[in-house]
């Protein structure tokens, strides 16, 4: 019975976990480029100046692209700019 509940609780590797924990976070140097298509960069834009920062909604408009990358391209953009 003993092997039973020890068989449920899976084995954690303390490596994984504090590479796993440390890899979340990511200075904005670190962040590599995004490469998007002209039409992409077009439609983020029109759509950034109608719903502003829902990352989210862009996104639905995109298919293959996430909010967070969205998101990073902007910001990424828009800094050079500054």
């Amino acid at each position: 019975m003993d092997k039973q509940r020890k068989s449920k609780h899976p084995k954690t590797n303390a490596y994984a976990t504090i590479v796993s924990s440390s890899s979340e976070e990511v200075s904005s140097l670190e962040w590599e480029e995004i490469a998007m298509t002209q039409e992409e960069e077009d439609l983020i834009c029109r759509m950034y100046k109608l719903v502003g920062e829902r990352w989210d909604l862009i996104a639905g408009r995109i298919p293959g692209r996430t909010a967070q990358v969205i998101e990073r391209f902007w910001v990424m953009k828009n800094h050079r700019r500054a």
